[in-house]
Protein backbone atom coordinates (compact mmCIF):
# COMPACT_ATOMS: atom_id res chain seq x y z
CA UNK A 1 0.00 0.00 0.00
CA UNK A 2 1.69 3.31 -1.05
CA UNK A 3 -0.25 6.39 0.19
CA UNK A 4 0.19 7.67 -3.54
CA UNK A 5 -2.78 5.25 -4.22
CA UNK A 6 -5.12 8.06 -2.57
CA UNK A 7 -4.30 11.50 -4.42
CA UNK A 8 -6.38 13.16 -2.09
CA UNK A 9 -4.42 12.25 1.07
CA UNK A 10 -2.00 15.22 -0.88
CA UNK A 11 -4.13 17.72 -0.57
CA UNK A 12 -3.50 20.72 2.18
CA UNK A 13 -6.38 22.15 3.57
CA UNK A 14 -6.05 25.78 5.37
CA UNK A 15 -2.29 25.11 3.93
CA UNK A 16 -1.73 22.19 6.02
CA UNK A 17 -1.13 19.11 5.13
CA UNK A 18 -4.58 17.30 5.19
CA UNK A 19 -4.70 14.35 8.15
CA UNK A 20 -8.25 12.65 7.35
CA UNK A 21 -9.14 10.85 10.46
CA UNK A 22 -12.73 10.77 9.82
CA UNK A 23 -12.74 7.40 8.28
CA UNK A 24 -15.19 5.54 10.05
CA UNK A 25 -17.87 7.92 8.21
CA UNK A 26 -16.01 7.39 4.95
CA UNK A 27 -12.61 6.32 3.65
CA UNK A 28 -10.80 7.84 0.89
CA UNK A 29 -10.53 5.87 -2.32
CA UNK A 30 -7.70 4.19 -4.12
CA UNK A 31 -7.10 5.27 -7.66
CA UNK A 32 -7.81 1.58 -8.86
CA UNK A 33 -11.45 2.28 -7.71
CA UNK A 34 -11.47 5.48 -9.22
CA UNK A 35 -10.27 4.21 -12.70
CA UNK A 36 -12.84 0.93 -12.56
CA UNK A 37 -15.55 3.46 -12.40
CA UNK A 38 -13.94 5.60 -15.54
CA UNK A 39 -13.16 2.24 -17.41
CA UNK A 40 -16.64 1.41 -16.94
CA UNK A 41 -18.37 3.94 -18.09
CA UNK A 42 -15.98 4.90 -21.08
CA UNK A 43 -15.78 1.45 -22.50
CA UNK A 44 -18.80 -0.77 -21.18
CA UNK A 45 -21.56 0.85 -20.08
CA UNK A 46 -24.91 -0.57 -20.72
CA UNK A 47 -27.78 -1.48 -18.88
CA UNK A 48 -27.60 -4.83 -17.42
CA UNK A 49 -29.14 -8.32 -17.76
CA UNK A 50 -32.00 -8.02 -20.27
CA UNK A 51 -29.71 -6.96 -23.11
CA UNK A 52 -28.51 -9.09 -26.14
CA UNK A 53 -25.94 -6.59 -27.37
CA UNK A 54 -22.26 -6.85 -26.41
CA UNK A 55 -21.81 -3.77 -24.15
CA UNK A 56 -24.86 -4.91 -22.24
CA UNK A 57 -23.34 -8.75 -21.64
CA UNK A 58 -20.07 -7.69 -21.14
CA UNK A 59 -21.53 -4.93 -18.81
CA UNK A 60 -23.63 -7.93 -16.56
CA UNK A 61 -20.51 -9.91 -16.40
CA UNK A 62 -18.80 -7.49 -14.44
CA UNK A 63 -21.93 -7.25 -12.41
CA UNK A 64 -21.89 -10.48 -11.76
CA UNK A 65 -18.60 -10.87 -10.97
CA UNK A 66 -18.99 -8.80 -8.52
CA UNK A 67 -21.14 -10.54 -6.79
CA UNK A 68 -19.12 -13.66 -6.38
CA UNK A 69 -16.63 -11.86 -5.25
CA UNK A 70 -18.75 -10.22 -2.62
CA UNK A 71 -19.91 -13.62 -1.96
CA UNK A 72 -15.75 -15.06 -1.37
CA UNK A 73 -14.70 -11.58 0.30
CA UNK A 74 -17.38 -12.71 3.11
CA UNK A 75 -17.72 -16.17 2.52
CA UNK A 76 -21.48 -17.08 1.41
CA UNK A 77 -22.73 -19.93 0.42
CA UNK A 78 -24.00 -18.72 -3.09
CA UNK A 79 -23.99 -15.64 -4.62
CA UNK A 80 -27.35 -15.94 -4.35
CA UNK A 81 -27.82 -14.73 -0.96
CA UNK A 82 -25.91 -11.41 -1.81
CA UNK A 83 -28.43 -8.74 -2.24
CA UNK A 84 -26.63 -5.22 -3.97
CA UNK A 85 -28.44 -1.93 -2.28
CA UNK A 86 -27.32 1.64 -1.62
CA UNK A 87 -25.57 0.53 1.59
CA UNK A 88 -26.01 -0.55 5.19
CA UNK A 89 -29.01 1.66 5.70
CA UNK A 90 -31.26 0.35 2.82
CA UNK A 91 -30.05 -2.94 3.44
CA UNK A 92 -31.15 -2.60 7.23
CA UNK A 93 -34.51 -0.77 5.84
CA UNK A 94 -34.84 -3.96 3.34
CA UNK A 95 -34.86 -6.35 6.28
CA UNK A 96 -36.93 -4.47 9.05
CA UNK A 97 -39.92 -4.40 6.51
CA UNK A 98 -39.48 -7.56 4.21
CA UNK A 99 -39.05 -9.60 7.12
CA UNK A 100 -40.92 -7.60 8.82
CA UNK A 101 -44.20 -8.60 6.63
CA UNK A 102 -42.90 -11.68 6.56
CA UNK A 103 -42.51 -12.76 10.19
CA UNK A 104 -43.51 -10.39 12.20
CA UNK A 105 -46.80 -9.72 14.08
CA UNK A 106 -48.42 -7.56 16.90
CA UNK A 107 -46.20 -8.52 20.31
CA UNK A 108 -43.29 -9.94 18.27
CA UNK A 109 -40.41 -8.55 19.93
CA UNK A 110 -36.81 -7.39 18.07
CA UNK A 111 -33.57 -7.43 20.40
CA UNK A 112 -31.40 -4.07 19.93
CA UNK A 113 -28.76 -3.18 21.85
CA UNK A 114 -27.92 0.65 23.45
CA UNK A 115 -24.92 1.17 21.05
CA UNK A 116 -26.75 0.56 18.06
CA UNK A 117 -26.45 3.24 15.06
CA UNK A 118 -29.82 4.91 14.15
CA UNK A 119 -30.14 2.74 11.27
CA UNK A 120 -30.47 -0.20 13.56
CA UNK A 121 -33.00 1.89 15.24
CA UNK A 122 -35.30 3.47 13.60
CA UNK A 123 -36.44 1.39 11.21
CA UNK A 124 -37.56 -0.76 13.77
CA UNK A 125 -39.35 1.85 15.26
CA UNK A 126 -41.00 2.29 12.19
CA UNK A 127 -42.08 -1.18 11.77
CA UNK A 128 -43.39 -0.91 15.58
CA UNK A 129 -45.59 1.60 14.53
CA UNK A 130 -47.24 -0.38 11.34
CA UNK A 131 -47.23 -4.25 13.23
CA UNK A 132 -47.02 -3.05 16.99
CA UNK A 133 -44.21 -5.61 17.82
CA UNK A 134 -41.76 -4.92 21.04
CA UNK A 135 -38.14 -3.11 20.84
CA UNK A 136 -35.89 -4.73 23.91
CA UNK A 137 -32.13 -3.33 24.22
CA UNK A 138 -29.35 -4.83 25.84
CA UNK A 139 -27.44 -2.59 28.32
CA UNK A 140 -23.31 -2.31 28.19
CA UNK A 141 -21.57 -1.75 31.02
CA UNK A 142 -18.70 2.14 31.40
CA UNK A 143 -16.59 0.17 29.41
CA UNK A 144 -18.62 0.11 26.65
CA UNK A 145 -19.12 -4.44 26.61
CA UNK A 146 -22.72 -5.59 26.38
CA UNK A 147 -24.18 -7.25 29.02
CA UNK A 148 -24.25 -10.55 27.78
CA UNK A 149 -26.35 -11.81 31.11
CA UNK A 150 -29.03 -8.83 30.92
CA UNK A 151 -28.79 -9.87 26.95
CA UNK A 152 -29.83 -13.97 28.20
CA UNK A 153 -33.00 -12.51 30.40
CA UNK A 154 -33.87 -10.32 27.37
CA UNK A 155 -35.34 -13.46 25.57
CA UNK A 156 -38.86 -14.81 25.55
CA UNK A 157 -41.21 -17.02 23.48
CA UNK A 158 -41.61 -14.08 21.48
CA UNK A 159 -38.03 -13.20 20.78
CA UNK A 160 -38.19 -13.43 16.52
CA UNK A 161 -35.09 -11.14 15.72
CA UNK A 162 -31.73 -9.52 17.67
CA UNK A 163 -30.03 -6.91 15.24
CA UNK A 164 -26.55 -5.55 16.99
CA UNK A 165 -23.51 -3.78 15.50
CA UNK A 166 -20.62 -6.08 14.85
CA UNK A 167 -18.24 -2.86 15.73
CA UNK A 168 -19.87 0.34 17.47
CA UNK A 169 -19.07 3.41 15.52
CA UNK A 170 -18.42 5.28 18.28
CA UNK A 171 -16.80 2.92 21.14
CA UNK A 172 -15.13 1.03 18.41
CA UNK A 173 -16.30 -2.26 21.00
CA UNK A 174 -16.29 -5.19 18.99
CA UNK A 175 -18.65 -7.29 19.85
CA UNK A 176 -18.86 -11.22 20.41
CA UNK A 177 -21.49 -11.72 17.33
CA UNK A 178 -20.69 -15.42 17.49
CA UNK A 179 -21.58 -15.99 20.68
CA UNK A 180 -24.55 -13.66 20.58
CA UNK A 181 -25.77 -14.74 17.73
CA UNK A 182 -25.16 -18.52 19.07
CA UNK A 183 -27.58 -17.60 21.97
CA UNK A 184 -30.07 -15.65 19.77
CA UNK A 185 -30.59 -19.30 17.43
CA UNK A 186 -31.07 -21.38 21.42
CA UNK A 187 -34.31 -19.06 21.54
CA UNK A 188 -35.45 -19.79 18.65
CA UNK A 189 -34.98 -16.16 17.03
CA UNK A 190 -32.75 -14.72 14.16
CA UNK A 191 -29.41 -12.73 14.09
CA UNK A 192 -28.62 -9.69 11.94
CA UNK A 193 -25.16 -8.44 12.46
CA UNK A 194 -24.22 -4.52 11.56
CA UNK A 195 -20.87 -4.76 9.81
CA UNK A 196 -20.88 -1.10 8.55
CA UNK A 197 -18.01 -0.89 10.71
CA UNK A 198 -16.23 -4.60 10.92
CA UNK A 199 -16.43 -5.93 7.33
CA UNK A 200 -13.80 -2.59 6.03
CA UNK A 201 -11.28 -3.68 9.20
CA UNK A 202 -11.23 -7.54 9.50
CA UNK A 203 -12.40 -10.97 7.88
CA UNK A 204 -15.78 -11.39 8.66
CA UNK A 205 -17.12 -14.74 7.77
CA UNK A 206 -20.64 -15.11 7.72
CA UNK A 207 -20.67 -19.19 7.87
CA UNK A 208 -18.29 -19.09 11.09
CA UNK A 209 -20.05 -16.40 13.00
CA UNK A 210 -23.33 -17.70 12.41
CA UNK A 211 -25.42 -14.58 11.32
CA UNK A 212 -28.70 -15.17 9.12
CA UNK A 213 -28.17 -10.89 7.96
CA UNK A 214 -25.14 -9.28 7.32
CA UNK A 215 -25.45 -5.87 6.07
CA UNK A 216 -22.43 -3.34 5.22
CA UNK A 217 -21.11 0.01 2.91
CA UNK A 218 -18.72 0.48 -0.14
CA UNK A 219 -18.10 3.76 0.98
CA UNK A 220 -17.20 2.95 4.08
CA UNK A 221 -13.95 -0.42 2.71
CA UNK A 222 -12.50 2.13 0.13
CA UNK A 223 -14.90 2.16 -2.66
CA UNK A 224 -17.71 4.53 -4.52
CA UNK A 225 -20.96 5.73 -2.39
CA UNK A 226 -24.06 4.31 -3.09
CA UNK A 227 -23.54 0.58 -2.76
CA UNK A 228 -23.97 -1.90 -0.25
CA UNK A 229 -24.51 -5.16 0.44
CA UNK A 230 -27.58 -7.16 2.50
CA UNK A 231 -26.31 -10.94 3.18
CA UNK A 232 -28.90 -13.14 3.66
CA UNK A 233 -29.52 -17.13 4.60
CA UNK A 234 -31.01 -18.19 1.56
CA UNK A 235 -34.12 -19.98 3.12
CA UNK A 236 -35.34 -16.85 4.74
CA UNK A 237 -34.56 -14.80 1.99
CA UNK A 238 -36.82 -16.83 -0.30
CA UNK A 239 -39.88 -16.57 2.21
CA UNK A 240 -39.36 -12.88 2.59
CA UNK A 241 -41.78 -10.87 0.25
CA UNK A 242 -39.74 -8.17 -2.16
CA UNK A 243 -39.10 -4.71 -0.85
CA UNK A 244 -39.60 -2.74 -3.44
CA UNK A 245 -41.22 -3.52 -7.32
CA UNK A 246 -40.37 -2.73 -10.47
CA UNK A 247 -38.43 -3.64 -13.18
CA UNK A 248 -35.78 -6.64 -12.98
CA UNK A 249 -37.64 -7.93 -9.66
CA UNK A 250 -39.92 -9.77 -11.93
CA UNK A 251 -40.58 -12.60 -14.12
CA UNK A 252 -43.98 -11.75 -15.50
CA UNK A 253 -46.33 -9.01 -15.36
CA UNK A 254 -50.05 -8.82 -15.90
CA UNK A 255 -52.52 -6.85 -14.77
CA UNK A 256 -53.59 -9.79 -13.20
CA UNK A 257 -50.84 -11.45 -11.13
CA UNK A 258 -47.45 -10.60 -11.28
CA UNK A 259 -44.51 -13.19 -10.54
CA UNK A 260 -41.21 -12.20 -8.93
CA UNK A 261 -37.91 -12.99 -9.99
CA UNK A 262 -35.41 -16.04 -7.98
CA UNK A 263 -32.72 -14.46 -5.41
CA UNK A 264 -31.35 -12.49 -5.39
CA UNK A 265 -33.33 -10.21 -8.23
CA UNK A 266 -36.22 -10.23 -6.02
CA UNK A 267 -34.95 -7.32 -4.13
CA UNK A 268 -32.94 -5.55 -6.66
CA UNK A 269 -35.59 -3.92 -8.49
CA UNK A 270 -34.78 -1.16 -11.39
CA UNK A 271 -31.54 -0.76 -12.81
CA UNK A 272 -28.99 -1.80 -10.61
CA UNK A 273 -26.29 0.25 -9.75
CA UNK A 274 -23.34 -2.18 -11.84
CA UNK A 275 -20.73 0.57 -12.05
CA UNK A 276 -20.46 0.64 -8.36
CA UNK A 277 -20.80 -2.93 -8.30
CA UNK A 278 -17.82 -3.30 -10.53
CA UNK A 279 -15.82 -0.61 -8.35
CA UNK A 280 -16.84 -2.44 -5.17
CA UNK A 281 -15.41 -5.74 -6.52
CA UNK A 282 -11.88 -3.45 -7.11
CA UNK A 283 -12.27 -2.15 -3.69
CA UNK A 284 -12.15 -5.69 -2.27
CA UNK A 285 -9.39 -6.54 -4.55
CA UNK A 286 -6.92 -3.31 -3.28
CA UNK A 287 -7.91 -4.45 0.39
CA UNK A 288 -6.97 -8.29 -0.25
CA UNK A 289 -4.00 -7.16 -2.47
CA UNK A 290 -3.04 -5.71 1.02
CA UNK A 291 -4.61 -8.65 3.39
CA UNK A 292 -6.71 -8.25 6.20
CA UNK A 293 -4.47 -9.10 8.42
CA UNK A 294 -1.90 -6.61 8.00
CA UNK A 295 -4.67 -4.06 7.88
CA UNK A 296 -6.32 -5.00 11.11
CA UNK A 297 -2.77 -4.62 12.86
CA UNK A 298 -1.82 -1.63 11.30
CA UNK A 299 -5.24 -0.32 12.72
CA UNK A 300 -4.74 -1.61 16.13
CA UNK A 301 -1.42 0.26 16.41
CA UNK A 302 -2.39 2.95 15.40
CA UNK A 303 -5.20 3.27 17.95
CA UNK A 304 -2.72 1.77 20.95
CA UNK A 305 -0.54 4.33 20.09
CA UNK A 306 -2.98 7.30 19.91
CA UNK A 307 -4.81 5.81 23.14
CA UNK A 308 -1.29 5.62 24.91
CA UNK A 309 -0.49 9.37 23.79
CA UNK A 310 -3.72 10.89 24.20
CA UNK A 311 -4.28 9.64 28.08
CA UNK A 312 -1.61 12.13 28.67
CA UNK A 313 -3.53 14.94 27.93
CA UNK A 314 -5.11 16.23 31.45
CA UNK A 315 -9.01 16.97 31.32
CA UNK A 316 -9.19 13.85 27.87
CA UNK A 317 -11.62 11.52 28.49
CA UNK A 318 -12.06 8.39 26.04
CA UNK A 319 -15.46 6.90 26.03
CA UNK A 320 -14.96 2.92 24.97
CA UNK A 321 -12.40 1.11 26.92
CA UNK A 322 -13.36 -2.53 25.83
CA UNK A 323 -10.56 -5.20 25.84
CA UNK A 324 -12.00 -5.77 22.60
CA UNK A 325 -11.56 -2.84 20.64
CA UNK A 326 -11.53 -1.72 16.83
CA UNK A 327 -9.82 2.07 15.29
CA UNK A 328 -12.60 4.13 16.82
CA UNK A 329 -11.34 6.48 19.58
CA UNK A 330 -14.36 8.91 20.65
CA UNK A 331 -13.35 11.71 23.27
CA UNK A 332 -14.40 14.80 25.00
CA UNK A 333 -11.87 17.06 26.75
CA UNK A 334 -12.95 18.89 29.47
CA UNK A 335 -14.30 22.49 29.41
CA UNK A 336 -14.47 22.72 25.37
CA UNK A 337 -17.38 21.68 23.33
CA UNK A 338 -16.92 19.15 20.56
CA UNK A 339 -17.89 21.43 18.33
CA UNK A 340 -14.94 24.51 19.11
CA UNK A 341 -12.06 20.95 19.10
CA UNK A 342 -13.54 19.76 16.00
CA UNK A 343 -13.92 23.22 14.18
CA UNK A 344 -10.23 24.53 15.68
CA UNK A 345 -8.72 21.13 14.47
CA UNK A 346 -9.79 21.63 10.72
CA UNK A 347 -7.96 24.73 10.90
CA UNK A 348 -5.01 22.72 11.60
CA UNK A 349 -5.77 20.61 8.42
CA UNK A 350 -7.26 17.91 10.98
CA UNK A 351 -10.21 16.18 9.63
CA UNK A 352 -12.23 13.95 12.99
CA UNK A 353 -16.24 13.80 13.41
CA UNK A 354 -17.87 15.64 16.05
CA UNK A 355 -21.46 15.51 17.56
CA UNK A 356 -24.12 12.87 18.39
CA UNK A 357 -22.78 10.14 15.43
CA UNK A 358 -26.25 8.65 14.58
CA UNK A 359 -26.10 6.79 18.06
CA UNK A 360 -27.67 9.49 20.72
CA UNK A 361 -29.37 6.70 22.88
CA UNK A 362 -25.46 6.07 23.07
CA UNK A 363 -24.87 9.67 23.92
CA UNK A 364 -27.61 9.38 26.52
CA UNK A 365 -25.97 6.34 28.39
CA UNK A 366 -22.70 8.14 28.61
CA UNK A 367 -24.19 11.22 29.65
CA UNK A 368 -22.97 13.70 27.25
CA UNK A 369 -24.91 15.56 24.25
CA UNK A 370 -22.03 14.65 22.03
CA UNK A 371 -17.85 14.05 21.17
CA UNK A 372 -15.47 14.28 19.26
CA UNK A 373 -14.28 11.10 17.29
CA UNK A 374 -11.00 9.99 15.38
CA UNK A 375 -11.32 7.19 13.15
CA UNK A 376 -8.44 5.15 11.25
CA UNK A 377 -7.71 3.41 7.66
CA UNK A 378 -4.79 1.55 6.43
CA UNK A 379 -3.36 4.81 5.19
CA UNK A 380 -3.21 6.14 8.36
CA UNK A 381 0.39 6.60 10.22
CA UNK A 382 1.82 7.17 13.62
CA UNK A 383 3.07 10.66 12.72
CA UNK A 384 -0.58 11.38 11.21
CA UNK A 385 -0.76 10.40 15.27
CA UNK A 386 1.44 12.76 16.80
CA UNK A 387 0.33 15.77 14.48
CA UNK A 388 -2.95 15.10 15.62
CA UNK A 389 -2.04 14.34 19.31
CA UNK A 390 -0.06 17.68 19.48
CA UNK A 391 -3.13 19.77 17.56
CA UNK A 392 -4.81 19.08 20.37
CA UNK A 393 -2.60 20.10 23.35
CA UNK A 394 -2.39 22.92 21.44
CA UNK A 395 -6.41 23.45 21.52
CA UNK A 396 -6.13 23.08 25.09
CA UNK A 397 -3.84 25.37 25.98
CA UNK A 398 -6.06 27.91 24.14
CA UNK A 399 -8.89 27.29 26.56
Amino acid sequence: MHRSDFPILAREVYGKPLVYLDNAATTQKPRAVVDAIAAEYYNTNANVHRGVHFLSQQATELHEAARERVRRFIHAAETAEIVFTRGTTESLNLVAYSYGEAFLKSGDEVILSVMEHHSNIVPWQMLRERKGIVLRVIPMDDDGNLDLEAYERLFSPRTRLVCVAHVSNVLGTVNPIARLCAIAHSHGAHFLADGAQSVPHFAVDVQALGVDFLTFSGHKMYGPTGIGVLYGRRELLEKMPPYQGGGEMIKRVSFEKTTYEDLPYKFEAGTPDYVGSNALAAAIDYIEGIRRDVISAHERELLHYATEQMLQIPGLHIYGRAAEKDAVISFNIEGIHHLDLGTLLDRLGIAIRTGHHCAQPLMDRCGTEGMARASFALYNTREEVDTFVEALQRVRRMF
